[in-house]
């Protein structure tokens, strides 16, 4: 299962073949290690600027074989006619690819092959070090407020490996206790940034793919960790990058592009309600702004209930 995981996009049947035919390479001496590590086929390594070394042999697996069938009623699953190479649809036929058996194929893996190196995706690393002064405490009022119960549990394996997760209907965030502070502080707002953006409970605007609220909730943990002079950069760039490459239709940076504006409104309700000492919004000293209709109904909602922090972020969150 371990294997698996690694090598999801493979079949069940054919990573099993992977498997023993790469220990088997291992016991050889002929790879140098028990576990492959990227796999692809000999033409496809040489369009990555690779070549298999002499003397290596692939691993073979049983690759797909179709054939185009067209029928004028899809419905009726014994219309369907297999159209010969260069034959075209009758006119209101439907087409569509289907199995007709399977063939050999090889791959190799990277250890079998040598030239231009290998891209190394960053993987994200938790943050180690001090957090700013009262901003775990202003982040948990915060989620309190918010009606969400928040507890802590002595390691990721109590949460699915995760280091922290919110749960909308429990009304709860769990976080991981052992956690260096910088590392607990940049959780508890990547958790603040779902239970304010992907609540279902009360009717948020949800994110149509979980790549793109798990970039919406990181990046939000970035910019309050950058107002407070925290770098997290080891962590939150792979895991945006990793998140934002899984939505279906858009690069990356697109993906980054379209929620930018709905992070920065994000972050910016959330800072503007924490009480710790961080950099102002760029202006320089002395500059007066008027305030945006949006800020001056905030601040009159705020303003009579501004004898507590849990007082003014409750009346906020409401």
């Amino acid at each position: 299962m371990e294997f698996a995981a690694r090598f999801r996009t493979r079949s069940f049947g054919n990573m099993l073949l992977i498997q023993a035919q790469h220990l088997a390479a291992f016991e050889r001496g002929t790879v140098p290690e028990p576990m492959p590590t990227y796999l692809a086929g000999f033409k496809q390594w040489q369009t990555l600027g690779r070549r298999v070394l002499a003397g290596q042999h692939g691993y073979a697996i049983l690759a797909p074989r179709t054939a185009r069938f067209a029928s004028a009623d899809p419905t009726d699953v014994t219309s369907w006619r297999r159209l010969r190479n260069g034959e075209r649809p009758r006119p209101g036929e439907v087409v569509r690819p289907k199995l007709t058996g399977v063939r050999p194929a090889y791959v190799w893996d990277v250890s079998q092959t040598d030239g231009r190196p290998i891209p190394v995706r960053p993987v994200p690393q938790l943050l180690r070090g001090e957090a700013p002064p009262g901003l775990e405490a202003a982040l948990a009022m915060l989620i309190r407020a918010a009606g969400f119960e928040l507890t802590t549990v002595m390691d990721a394996t109590a949460i699915g490996g995760a280091n922290g997760i919110t749960d909308f209907v429990k009304r709860t965030v769990v976080v991981r206790g052992d956690l260096d502070a910088a590392a607990q502080v940049k959780t508890l707002a990547h958790e603040l940034a779902h239970v304010r953006l992907h609540d279902t409970t009360e009717n948020a605007e949800l994110p149509p793919h979980r790549g793109i609220g798990e970039v919406e909730a990181e990046s939000v943990a970035l910019m309050i960790g950058a107002a407070h002079g925290m770098d997290t950069t080891d962590y939150t760039i792979p895991y945006v990058s990793g998140w934002a490459s899984t939505v279906p239709d858009k690069t990356p940076v697109e993906v980054v592009q379209a929620t930018g504006e709905r992070v920065r409104r994000a972050a910016r309700d959330i800072l503007d309600v924490l009480p710790t000492t961080k950099f102002n919004g760029g202006d320089p000293p002395g500059l007066t702004r008027a305030p945006s209709r949006a800020s001056a109904s905030s601040v009159a909602r705020t303003a009579p209930r501004s004898r507590t922090l849990e007082r003014i972020q409750s009346r906020r969150l409401a």
